[in-house]
């Protein structure tokens, strides 16, 4: 899409734009989510989370409308303004559980989004330019010759329209708003009489201030979960890059479909975990011991993965141009060379599977503790903001540094830890100071499925 605006010269331009319209899509999300989790704590959560998706589906079709840089900067970023309000959402999945299925609840949401990443990827691969990838079904559609990216927009704007239609028709307010004050007004001579108007008062909890939130427990808990978020966003701009650099890069050489089969099977393990393994886990163990086992089990994983670039480079021919497809169709697996590649593939995918469960247990966990340590039901959402406003912040950095680590990396090839394994180290160190933070919690942010939540405050 990048490339065909006019602003791009060169093909070496793509990465530039491309890096700024994410940039601005993240940005203007992390900015106004603080105040999204405001906003629902005072006017409902059924209100803002309507807006939102109403804001979502007009502004993601507009970004399907782009003939120019601008025009697409601007309706992303505009996007990204209105998807601050998934914090919301935390809000109301705490509002309508109780202490028996709040964990399963909230696994949920990172399973949900998974599903989405997945599904969107794939549609928007499958359906970008349909009138060159499908000439005999949309070649005649002029619509999609002027606009070739509108397809998977109205794709993706249509299940946005699904939930705004289950939201205006199906879904309650789930913010209980405490009796308000009713404060009799004076007359001009001190009296109050019974006609005199009510005035709104509100409650000390409900005018306390977002940053009065911040409790040492409530900044630490928002401090490991930025750090687990730049560490796993890293990691998600990184391993595309280093799945298709070369061996000789510190890569694995893999094409398109091997990136995306070693993606699809390890994202496989997600609903189960999800939906089953991660509910019971909470009930024996609870969520502080959950979080720390996952992050714990992460940092071997982030050492790890790079050192699959020696593998690689010994069946670089090998690997070239296969995916794991072939192994079943073809009698090459018997080689030497075809066992090392299939040694290759197993090694890698039980890494990228141990990753997702420890990703799954210490970001689920952590959103439990989050609602758990928020003071009142009142100032959930605001809570809520503040976590989602700097895990989007870390949706910024993250790709920018671990980009430009890379590439610094892999130009300058030091010794180790400064060779290509540099991002991967960095992952490492922020994923064992999360697990370190998360060791001195108290066992007041503790939940358990089995009804114990103890709800002490430091």
């Amino acid at each position: 899409m990048v490339e065909g605006f006019d602003i791009v010269k060169s093909p070496e331009d793509v990465p530039f734009y491309a890096g700024l319209l994410l940039t601005s899509y993240s940005l203007c999300q992390a900015i106004p989510s603080m105040y999204w989790g405001v906003l629902s704590d005072r006017i409902g959560r059924r209100p803002a989370l309507l807006i939102g998706l109403a804001g979502d589906l007009a502004t993601f079709v507009l970004f399907g409308l782009s003939k120019s840089f601008t025009w697409a900067i601007v309706t992303r970023s505009l996007n990204g303004v209105f998807a601050g309000n998934s914090a919301v959402v935390k809000s109301v999945v705490a509002e309508i559980s109780d202490d028996s299925n709040r964990p399963r609840m909230t696994a949920l949401l990172p399973l949900m989004w998974n599903i989405g990443v997945v599904a969107g990827s794939a549609v928007g691969g499958l359906l970008a330019d349909p009138a060159n990838q499908y000439p005999s079904i949309f070649g005649r559609c002029e619509i999609f010759r002027t606009f070739p990216y509108l397809l998977p927009c109205l794709v993706g704007s249509l299940t946005t329209a699904m939930g705004l239609f289950v939201g205006l028709f199906k879904l309650k307010e789930t913010l209980v708003i405490p009796p308000v004050a009713a404060v009799p007004e004076a007359q001009e001579n001190g009296a109050a009489t019974e006609t005199t108007p009510l005035v709104v008062q509100q409650s000390p909890e409900q005018q306390q201030s977002m940053f009065a939130l911040l409790t040492p427990t409530c900044r630490r808990v928002l401090t490991i979960n930025v750090l687990m978020c730049l560490a796993i966003s890293m990691y998600y701009h990184i391993y595309s890059m280093f799945a298709a650099s070369p061996p000789r890069d510190g890569g694995l050489g893999f094409n398109t479909q091997g990136i995306g089969i070693s993606l699809a099977i390890s994202g496989l393990v997600v609903i189960y975990l999800q939906l089953v393994a991660y509910p019971k886990l909470v009930q024996k163990y609870g969520t502080l011991r959950c979080c720390q086992i996952g992050l714990l089990g992460m940092v071997p994983v982030f050492f790890a993965i790079p050192f699959l670039s020696l593998l690689s480079a010994r069946v670089e021919q090998f690997v070239a141009n296969r995916v794991p497809v072939d192994l079943l169709v073809s009698q090459s697996w018997m080689s030497p060379a075809g066992l090392e590649y299939g040694m290759l593939w197993i090694l890698l995918l039980a890494l990228l599977l141990a990753r997702m469960v420890g990703d799954i247990l210490a970001f689920t966990s952590i959103n439990l503790i989050v609602s758990n340590i928020t003071p009142t039901k009142t100032t959930l959402g605001a809570m809520n903001g503040m976590q989602q406003f700097s895990s989007t912040c870390t949706r910024i950095i993250g790709p920018m540094l671990s980009g430009t680590l890379w590439g610094w990396s892999i130009k300058h090839k030091m010794v180790y830890p400064f060779n290509s394994h540099l991002v991967w180290v960095l992952c490492g160190v922020l994923i064992a100071v999360s697990w370190k933070m998360a060791m001195a919690l108290p066992s007041s942010v503790n939940v358990f499925a089995s009804g114990h939540l103890p709800r002490s405050r430091q």
